[in-house]
């Protein structure tokens, strides 16, 4: 199969994925269940993925991809931290907020096993988290910002950014976040960012 058809058909899959797991949760579904929504072969999920667990481990990571990407990039730069705080803001709010991250959280809550939060975790927190350690080491290094301990940075930063964003969203209390809104929170994120530890 070549490899944009591959990839459209992962897509078709990835999307079909989503919807048996917003109608059954993350127990609930199966992979057999995921290849009749998709109209795909069970072999076919079962060569590319390898198992359920698999198929949701690419899920999050195709959700974070942009984000990591994108502090990957800037970090090949000389751009300064706090410039590369204000642009991965509204990335990562709209990634943390947005319907396929609310789907895989509200069915992480439900999964009793505990795998599907362990893959969200593993790809993306555990994936993100280093790369900000390295773009708060930069502030750092750049005079911009002054503590001790990285991780304690990039926790705050994080607070300051999402605060109940994110589980106000999983719960129902919350709207999707606008691009606007987005901008104006990452903002703020490093505006406070910058008077706590500048």
């Amino acid at each position: 199969m070549r490899e944009e058809k591959r990839s459209i058909r992962q897509q078709q899959i990835e999307t079909a994925a989503y919807k048996v797991l917003e109608s059954k949760g993350y127990g609930g579904t199966s992979m057999l269940g995921i290849a009749k929504q998709a109209r795909a072969s069970n072999e076919t999920l079962y060569n590319w993925y390898g198992d359920k667990q698999g198929l949701f481990q690419a899920l999050v990571t195709r959700n974070a991809d942009e984000v990591k990407q994108h502090l990957q990039d800037e970090l090949e730069t000389d751009n300064d931290a706090l410039s590369i705080l204000g642009t991965l803001g509204p990335k990562l709010l709209d990634l943390l907020t947005g319907d396929r991250a609310v789907a895989l959280n509200r069915a992480a809550a439900a999964d009793s096993s505990g795998e599907l939060g362990a893959a969200i975790s593993q790809s993306g927190r555990e994936a993100v988290f280093p790369l900000l350690k390295k773009v708060l080491e930069r502030a750092r290094d750049d005079g911009q910002l002054t503590f001790d301990q990285p991780a304690d940075a990039v926790g705050l930063y994080l607070d300051l950014l999402i605060g109940d964003q994110q589980i106000r969203r999983v719960i129902g209390r919350l709207e999707r976040p606008s691009e606007a809104f987005r901008l104006e929170r990452s903002d703020r994120a490093v505006r406070h960012l910058r008077q706590l530890l500048g």
